[in-house]
């Protein structure tokens, strides 16, 4: 017999930090930030609160930001969102 599966395990939500909520709302992104993927958004918080330094944490920020504004990346990658199905 086989041992009984455990269920796949799900990362914690990060709750957003309020240096990231200002700069999504000065930048008038807060739309873009919350039309993507929940693993997106928590992977974005967490690559910038584990940085050390500030100036990584601010570098960080702005690639998070541009990548929102162009709305074609991910961390670097190409991202396509899904379309809706009332088109």
């Amino acid at each position: 017999m086989n041992p009984p599966r455990k269920p796949p395990q799900r990362r914690p939500r990060l709750p957003l930090p309020s240096f990231v909520r200002s700069a999504l709302l000065e930048r008038g992104l807060m739309q873009a930030y919350r039309s993507r993927p929940p693993y997106q958004r928590n992977d974005y918080i967490g690559w910038i609160a584990r940085a050390k330094q500030q100036a990584t944490k601010d570098k960080r920020l702005a690639q998070m930001l541009d990548e929102l504004a162009a709305g074609d990346k991910y961390m670097k990658m190409a991202y396509r969102p899904k379309r809706s199905r009332d088109r």
